[in-house]
């Protein structure tokens, strides 16, 4: 699935910081992700305590 930048996300699962599943974050990549980031989206404003987290498309729902 393609997402742009500002698109609120459910992070479903995350193999980047599994503390990060089951919460909502926007997306900040402007263009899709490339191999510098493994393919991963760019999800931030999860929470204070968790940093920016890179997941897989299959790791979020649009919210």
């Amino acid at each position: 699935m393609a997402f742009k930048a500002g698109d609120k996300v459910l992070i479903v699962s995350c193999d980047d910081d599994p503390r990060a599943a089951g919460r909502t974050g926007r997306i900040v990549d402007e263009v899709p992700p490339g191999p510098l980031t493994g393919g991963r989206w760019t999800v931030n404003g999860i929470s204070w305590l968790i940093a920016p987290v890179l997941c897989h498309a299959h790791e979020l729902r649009p919210a």
